[in-house]
């Protein structure tokens, strides 16, 4: 895969395109660049296959500046960030390839091995990019909310799917994976844990009542504690409140 680098530190720009020579022989770096201007021409010039992007957040946003000043935006990103906490909610939140500063030779090569085998499915139904830079723009768009946005993606074999998290009525546990349950009665397994959506869904409108539960309380109908501790949904579902979250959700419910 041809990359380009874009980072305006020249050492991170060398010490990144090293590592990927020494560590990722899939990719082949066919240059760099160290501001917006030159990038977007290198980028349109050299058609690369991915670009591993660096992003200040939250100074600025260059890094989506750039990407949207690209007309045939048909190439996957990297984004390359010294940010965690809340940047790293709107990441996973949006199934975005991303690497921290400073980089993780193991991180790295994971993030390749992952956008590699990301490629196949946008080279088929090149239609895919369309959406896959709908999920960037709502990476953005996350992180000016400190990270819990509107949207979540999901990836599958055929590429990227978005889903409005207000329609999220609540996600359960199912092994490692994650099944979502949504108002309109459909439901959608991810692969991502029920930890992961614990730590990317805003806790103000998603409470995570058990092991194997969270639920959006919008979709809250009642608390119940006879013969047991239970949520009932709007849609007459009930969920299991575990013992020691009741007291919590209980004030919880009363704050409302």
């Amino acid at each position: 895969m041809k990359a380009i680098i874009v980072d305006d530190e020249e050492l991170a720009r060398k010490n990144l395109s090293m590592l990927l020579e020494e560590y990722c022989p899939t990719i082949e770096v066919i240059g760099d660049a160290g501001n917006v201007a030159d990038a977007k021409s290198l980028i349109e010039s050299s058609s690369p296959d991915v670009v591993f992007l660096d992003i200040r957040m939250p100074s600025g946003s260059e890094g989506f500046d750039l990407l949207d000043q690209i007309e045939n935006r048909n190439f996957l990103v990297v984004f390359v960030t010294a940010f965690k906490d809340y940047a790293l909610r709107a990441f996973q939140a949006n199934a975005i390839h991303y690497v921290l500063k400073p980089i993780d030779i193991e991180d790295l090569i994971d993030a390749v091995e992952r956008i590699t085998s990301s490629k196949n499915t946008f080279s088929e139904n090149p239609e895919n990019f369309e959406t896959y830079f709908e999920s960037i723009k709502n990476l953005s768009n996350s992180m000016d909310s400190e990270g819990y946005g509107n949207k979540v993606a999901i990836s599958h074999t055929k590429g990227i799917k978005l889903i409005q998290i207000e329609d999220i009525v609540y996600p359960e546990a199912s092994g490692n994976c994650t099944v979502l349950y949504f108002s309109d009665g459909t439901r959608y397994l991810d692969t991502r844990t029920l930890k992961i959506y614990e730590g990317i869904l805003n806790p103000k409108v998603f409470y995570r009542i058990h092991k194997s539960h969270i639920i959006n309380l919008e979709y809250l109908k009642e608390y119940l504690n006879e013969d047991g501790h239970f949520a009932v949904l709007k849609n007459g579902k009930l969920l299991p409140v575990a013992r020691n979250r009741v007291s919590t959700f209980v004030k919880t419910l009363k704050a409302l």
